[in-house]
């Protein structure tokens, strides 16, 4: 796999000589899905199907196309069709291969094969800062490792994580993605207060708060989930207490890091993200996403959008 280049406006960030490059992603996969339920009773939420694949696939899709192809998903009890999603089904394989239907054999064949898949078990749901902990003994002690939240999907047509692991490798720190948000909706994440750099959509992450009353949020730049770190954060993530919710958070972690930013391993930049994102965590913006990439599709896209048309021209004005 080809190491991506670093863009050339981002050389003015750091001290010239780029960090090692990025190949590891952690894909934290062990919450509850609570927001779900009754559906996540029995399934998980990263396999909650967008269009006529689940989730947990896109945000896999995504790490391989930032060349991040060693992929490390934290699962946790009842998650099993995350790990067979993943894997050969030979029998289905057969029957396809059987009938001629080589289109459908493509297709369930291509998520087996989209990466070198590892997995652990968070035991316990003591936050996300703990989750990424979990991944310290495959990560290493060395190398800087991207996250991607299983329930957040990037449109494949917006650049972010790539743009994050140049900035990662010139500033040698870590590196979260920011989304403008409405500022009533800041109590929903968290928020980071920032200042200038020089590089447009690049800013230097001078504090962070988790879920703040929107009159005490520093900023309407809320995190999202997508974040390149670097291994110092494990060493900081042992020693952070719970905090909100009695969870590790790793919201905390990140702003020990941002406040030492002369330290190796230390500082935090932001990467503002102005392209398409989706929630599927949330049960109306899970149903946004569906439709909009559905009515996209060549194959969906013209019907979905003519019934669309008619069913919207039929609703009772309110």
């Amino acid at each position: 796999m080809t190491e991506p280049s670093i863009p050339a406006d981002l050389a003015s960030l750091g001290d010239g000589t780029p960090g090692p490059a990025v190949v590891k992603a952690v894909i934290p996969a062990a919450g509850l899905g609570t927001r779900f339920l009754p559906v996540t009773k029995a399934t998980p939420k990263e396999m909650l199907p967008v269009v006529d694949r689940p989730a947990i696939q896109y945000v896999v899709e995504e790490a391989v196309r930032a060349g991040l192809g060693d992929v490390l998903m934290i699962t946790g009890r009842g998650k099993r069709s995350l790990e067979d999603h993943f894997d050969r089904a030979w029998e289905l394989e057969a029957a396809l291969e059987a009938k001629g239907d080589k289109d459908r054999l493509a297709q369930i064949r291509e998520s087996a094969d989209l990466a070198d898949i590892h997995y652990t078990r968070q035991g316990d749901p003591r936050g996300l800062g703990h989750a990424v902990l979990c991944a310290a003994h495959h990560v290493g002690d060395d190398d800087p490792f991207a996250v991607l939240l299983g329930d957040d999907l990037i449109d494949e047509r917006d650049e972010l994580l790539s743009r994050m692991i140049g900035v990662q490798r010139q500033t040698k720190g870590s590196v979260v993605a920011l989304m403008e948000v409405d500022p009533s909706q800041v109590h929903l994440y968290g928020c980071a207060a920032v200042e200038t750099t020089g590089v447009d959509d690049v800013v230097r992450v001078t504090g962070m708060v988790e879920k703040p009353d929107p009159k005490d949020a520093p900023s309407n730049l809320a995190v999202i989930g997508r974040y390149v770190l670097h291994p110092q954060v494990f060493e900081v993530l042992r020693e952070t207490k719970p905090g909100r919710g009695n969870e590790i958070q790793l919201t905390d972690a990140l702003q020990e890091l941002a406040h030492n930013p002369d330290q190796p391993g230390g500082g935090v930049y932001g990467v503002i993200f102005k392209g398409r994102r989706y929630d599927t965590g949330d049960r109306l913006d899970y149903l946004k996403a569906v439709v909009r990439l559905a009515s996209e599709r060549d194959d969906l896209g013209p019907e979905l959008r003519s019934f669309l048309r008619e069913f919207v021209a039929e609703l009772p004005a309110e």
